[in-house]
This record gives C-alpha cells, structure tokens and sequence, in this order.
C-alpha cells in the first residue's frame, strides 16, 4: 500500500515534537520512518520537479535524524546512562503474556479434518518423541492457520498448546514491533528466549504478516531487520533441547513473505475454513443455550440457513436475535422467550461477512501457496 502524505506528517510530527522535547532517541526514530516515508512519495511522483522536492525533503529529514545521535552522545553521562536504560526496553515479564489453556480439541466443534490434520503435523510428534525419532519425523517447528476472519484460529491455536500441556505465549505484532530503533529485534530475541525456558512451548502470533510482511526494495528498514530475525529464530528451533512450536494466524496469507514459507520455517500450512454443519451446531448451542428459547426454535433447520457463515457472524446473530426479546422487555410489554422467527429475521438482514470471492482465493492460496 502506497504511503500516504497523512502518514508522513504524523511522523514528521512526531519526531520534531520529540527533537524540540530532547528526547532525541525517539525523534531519531520518526525522523527516519518520515524520510522513508517520503522516499516513498518521491518514487510516486509524477514530475521529475516534484521527485526532486521530495527527495531533497527526505534528506532534509535524514541529516535532522543524524543531529539527534550527535546531541544524545553529547549528553551529560548521568542523562545519558537513563537515556540508555530507556533504549533496551521493558522486561519481557511485563509484555509477554503465556498461559495454560483450558480449551481443547473436544471444545471446538466439528471440523475434524482440520484436527486430525494438526494431530499428524504437530501434535504427535511432540507427544511421542521417541517414536518421531525412530522414523524420523521432526517435532516442533513453525505452523501456519490461516483462513477467514472469525473461524476461531486462536481457539484452534489454544487447543493445540491444551493438547501438548504446553505453556502458551501470546504475542502480538504491536508488541514485537518498537518505535526503537532495533529494539524489535532484540523484543523477538526475549521472546524466543523465555519459550525455550520452559518445558514445552508453543508461541502464538494472530495477524503475522503484519510482522513478516512481503520484502520490497524500499520498503521499511524496520522490516528489512525483523524479517530475518525471526527466520533466524524459526530456523533454530530443530536445535532446540526444549520443544517449541510456533503457531502463526493470519487471515491474509497471500501478504507474507516468501522466505517465510520455506522448509524450516512454517513448513505446515493449514486452512482454518468456514463451520461446518456440525460446528455450527454446536455454535448455535454455545451461543443460545444460556439464553430463554421457545420451543420452536430448531437447531438443525438454523444450521441449513447458516452455511457460509462465519462463527463470529453466528454469535452476532445469536446476540441481536435476543435483543429483539430484550428490547421488549425494557418497553414494558412482558418478557417472553426467544423464537424461531427472531433468529431468522436477523439471518435474512445479515449477510455472511466472508464473500465468495474471498474463499476462492483462500482455496487458490491452499492450491498454489500464492
């Protein structure tokens, strides 16, 4: 996506604000995305003049950038040593967040295919070490769930750490990625790090291209350095004493790096796809049965109307199909309970959130891997 001139002046902002402020190790760090920012605008140019304008502008940014260094080496050495306490960043018990699940393969319905599938990739061969070494099956490694928007990848990420007794660590791209400059990679080393800690772990990252975006020329220097940092990380866990699995989401997988897909790395890649009959049923169960139904309500009809939806859509149906009873209520008329024609009132005004041409592409990913 091309830069837009609202980002650069948000950077731009930014970094002066901080320059003007003293806190040059933070300005230095958005003077330096500005001028990228602007490098990239200049490449969009449509005349050579205004090329030339940008690009003069990002030099401009640049030697500000190189400024900030020169004033924070010149600070005095106590304002210095808190300046470099600052740069290495918090400790990684304060943003990494690991859990054991509660949730396993039996809490989530339906998709059997899908279980057996990360049972065979990624569960036993973490559970029957001696047996995957005897035929030489890798355990531990890099996996991919990717699909639509609310078809429940982190549950399915949760459940794999439940089924392994393995301690489950959250992260986030937000978290990883630093407006200090280098820090992102030094955040992915602590992270990597407290896994191999711990007896058996399983990493998961929802939205990962956002981490592992495809590399251009040109692109951010924040990503030229963090992609092959975790492909460093990645690579290394078959040496690893500790198993470790490292499970990334992502509802565009088309958006991830190439080298992120090579053997060693995420060498399993499963589609997470839309309920089936079965999970659906068991969603309408989940999502109404703590709710006053009528008798009429009939789940299997629901499961017919309901195919193509995504779970997250089945709760959202669930949800207003009880505020029509709700609203009743609150309107002084007597409370009643939930009918059959208030879930289909709602399925007729919603519309699956998950268009066609969205799962053909999903399919031609599984088939091409593009």
């Amino acid at each position: 996506m091309a830069t837009s001139f609202a980002t650069f002046e948000r950077l731009k902002d930014k970094g002066i604000a901080a320059y003007k402020k003293g806190e040059y190790t933070t300005a230095k760090t958005y003077l330096v995305e500005a001028a990228e920012s602007m490098i990239e605008i200049a490449e969009q140019a449509k005349s050579p003049d205004m090329r030339r304008q940008h690009e003069e502008y990002a030099t401009e940014l640049i030697d500000l950038a190189k400024d900030c260094e020169a004033q924070r080496k010149n600070r005095s050495p106590r304002r210095q040593r808190a300046t470099d306490s600052d740069d290495k960043g918090a400790d990684p018990s304060e943003w990494i967040v690991k859990e054991k699940p509660k949730i396993g393969f039996d809490d989530i319905a339906g998709l059997e295919d899908v279980k057996d599938e990360i049972r065979l990739k990624m569960i036993y061969p973490l559970s029957h070490p001696a047996l995957a070494q005897k035929y030489g099956i890798s355990a531990g490694g890099g996996v991919l769930l990717y699909g639509p928007p609310g078809t429940g990848k982190t549950m399915m990420a949760k459940a794999i750490a439940h089924e392994l007794d393995a301690t489950f660590f959250v992260i986030s791209p937000a978290q990883i990625l630093s407006k200090w400059v280098g820090e992102a990679e030094q955040n992915l080393k602590k992270l990597f790090d407290s896994a191999r800690a711990e007896k058996m772990s399983v990493i998961f990252m929802d939205e990962i291209e956002a981490l592992v975006p495809r590399r251009k020329s040109g692109g951010s220097s924040v990503m030229q350095r963090v992609v092959p940092q975790i492909l460093q990380e990645l690579e290394g866990f078959q040496e690893n004493a500790t198993p470790l699995l490292f499970v990334g989401a992502t509802n565009k997988p088309w958006m991830l790096d190439d080298a992120m897909m090579r053997p060693g790395r995420l060498d399993a890649r499963i589609y997470i796809p839309l309920p089936d009959a079965p999970a659906r049923f068991k969603l309408l169960e989940l999502y109404m049965s703590n709710r006053p139904m009528a008798e009429d309500v009939n789940f299997g009809e629901l499961c017919d109307r309901l195919e193509g939806y995504s779970g997250a859509d089945i709760a959202g149906i669930a949800e207003q199909a009880a505020r029509f009873a709700f609203m009743e209520s609150i309107a002084g008329k007597d409370s009643r309970q939930i009918t059959m024609k208030d879930i289909l009132q709602v399925i007729e005004a919603t519309l699956p959130s998950v268009k066609p041409v969205d799962l053909a592409r999903y399919e031609r990913f599984t088939e091409t891997g593009r």
